[in-house]
């Protein structure tokens, strides 16, 4: 079973990033799920989303502590949470920065890899420029790095799950795709 716990604000698409991870793995031929955990359920106040993905049916039903890979849309999250708290030695850190990984200085034992998400977002047209709605760009980034799901059924689970401007988000995904930075 694969675990990926995603970390962002209220506002950024957390939970339908997860959910349109999991309709992709679906499309991919696996089981999955995907819930949130919410805390104060306002714009801009941390929120978890995580997704479940395995080869057969997913019986567990809590919180992700132990993830595989952990996804951040917003860096400044890491200066008041430790995401990488549980997370399996070898597992990637997905960054939506600008930044180089190293900038970050995580530990070694993980993979960190970022891609910038907010500038792939603008470019789109997908949410404010103060604002951009990323969770689209972030999981082509993931399709890519962790090759657990593939780009196309991203793209397809994005247009089938997205409210608004559907080909716009499975553009940004495929952009995010080709711009990761190891």
């Amino acid at each position: 079973m694969i675990e990926i716990r995603i970390h962002g604000r209220g506002g950024q698409g957390s939970v339908i990033a997860s959910k349109i991870l999991a309709a992709a793995a679906h499309k991919d031929g696996q089981y999955a799920q995907s819930f949130p955990a919410f805390g104060v359920e306002r714009r801009g106040a941390p929120v978890l989303a995580f997704t479940r993905i395995d080869e057969k049916y997913v019986n567990l039903r809590c919180e992700i502590y132990k993830p595989d890979h952990v996804v951040v849309l917003d860096p400044t999250l890491l200066l008041s949470i430790d995401v990488t708290s549980g997370l399996k030695d070898g597992g990637t850190v997905l960054i939506n920065s600008e930044e180089k990984p190293a900038y970050f200085d995580l530990p070694e034992k993980f993979k960190v890899v970022t891609v910038d998400a907010n500038k792939i977002a603008i470019g789109q047209g997908l949410g404010l420029k103060t604002a951009p709605i990323i969770n689209t760009a972030i999981l082509g980034a993931l399709s890519r790095v962790t090759e657990i799901v593939t780009l196309e059924s991203i793209q397809k689970a994005i247009l089938e799950g997205v409210p608004v401007k559907k080909e716009a988000n499975a553009e940004a995904a495929k952009m995010a795709f080709d711009n990761i930075v190891n």
